[in-house]
């Protein structure tokens, strides 16, 4: 098993590969990660982002149990204010888990990379998931007495699709832990399934959730 070192940041939210990451960096800890991050030679400047199980992301108690299965960011933006403060944008990249993290500030972890693996049934459950993000979409738009309108454009990858859903979903975080943890693209997809149906027949009862549009959750391919 090889593992990879890198500086962690815990958040109260889900981060998936291909997902924009906008970040406002005002803790000490966390302007030192981005001025490491700073320093790197040329290359990818890469940091592993993993959801917070128990604690909070600022304060004195800080965190106190992370999830098992998190997501690396790779830092492509950065502005500095003259006051220390940082606003980053970073982009997801692979899934990890969290081997062993450290007491160190910033936090540092050993990771070890997770592939995406997916089997010839991810096509037919790719079709379906479209279908069923549709329907979750429509019934979100019409209990807001919304027009529904053209959805946007899906990514057609299986990888790329599943990831997109799981990001523009407006469920809980448990929830959302559990699509970034599924082991395969197969499970994730069906899993997916399950929740859109889910919550589509929960939105028809209600009329308070936001009607979700993918470009909110920032998807890249790249």
């Amino acid at each position: 098993m090889a593992l990879t070192l890198l500086p962690l940041f815990p958040l109260g939210t889900v981060l998936y590969p291909g997902v924009v990451l906008p970040l406002h960096i005002f803790e000490d800890r966390y302007r030192r990660l981005v001025r490491d991050l700073l320093a790197l030679p040329d290359g990818p400047r890469r940091f592993g982002v993993v959801a917070i199980k128990q604690g909070r992301e600022v304060g004195t108690d800080g965190v106190t149990a992370l999830h098992e299965i998190g997501c690396t960011a790779e830092l492509r933006r950065v502005e500095a204010y003259d006051d220390g403060r940082f606003d980053i944008i970073a982009v997801g990249g692979s899934r990890f888990r969290l081997v062993h993290a450290d007491a160190s500030d910033p936090m540092v972890g050993e990771v070890e990379l997770l592939p995406d693996v997916s089997t010839d049934k991810a096509i037919t459950l790719s079709g379906r998931a479209i279908r069923m993000f549709g329907t979750y979409r429509a019934a979100l738009l019409t209990a807001q007495g919304l027009r529904v309108d053209d959805p946007p454009e899906l990514p057609a990858d299986p990888v790329e699709l599943s990831y997109a859903i799981a990001a523009a979903m407006l469920v809980e975080m448990s929830d959302k832990q559990e699509l970034l943890a599924t082991s395969t693209v197969d499970d994730r997809l069906a899993v997916e399934v399950t929740m859109l149906r889910r919550e589509a027949a929960l939105v028809s009862q209600l009329s308070t959730r936001p009607a979700v549009e993918l470009p909110r959750a920032g998807y890249s391919p790249n």
